[in-house]
């Protein structure tokens, strides 16, 4: 038997049920049947159901796999590459970490120059 996922926030089961609309929509699109992406895709029709219905159980992998056949993977790299938050953190901590460095440079220069009086 599968794993059980944690239960999600209202707003991203939103978010992946407007994916797999998204999706069927694209697939509809097409003029391809749902039998012909599952297979395209590597999956069973259950599986590209449930990714449509955008259910929280089905693997990031298993999406890829739908936006491959469809041809819409060009975009998939870039969804977590703009992380603006990250950067912001990863810069105040650069910046916290050249000030203690400082400090400590600065606490030594002072110690050997009391050592040398």
């Amino acid at each position: 038997m599968g794993q059980r996922t944690a239960p999600l926030l209202p707003s991203l089961r939103r978010t992946l049920a407007a994916l797999g609309e998204d999706l069927r929509l694209a697939r509809l699109r097409r003029r391809i049947s749902a039998t012909l992406l599952a297979e395209r895709a590597g999956m069973s029709r259950p599986t590209l159901r449930a990714i449509e219905r955008g259910e929280p159980g089905v693997t990031m992998g298993a999406y890829a796999s739908v936006l491959h056949s469809l041809g819409l993977d060009d975009n998939l790299a870039s969804l977590a590459s703009d992380d603006a938050l990250g950067r912001e953190l990863q810069d105040a901590e650069l910046a916290a970490r050249g000030r203690r460095a400082k400090t400590t440079a600065t606490k030594t220069r002072r110690k050997s120059t009391a050592e040398r009086r």
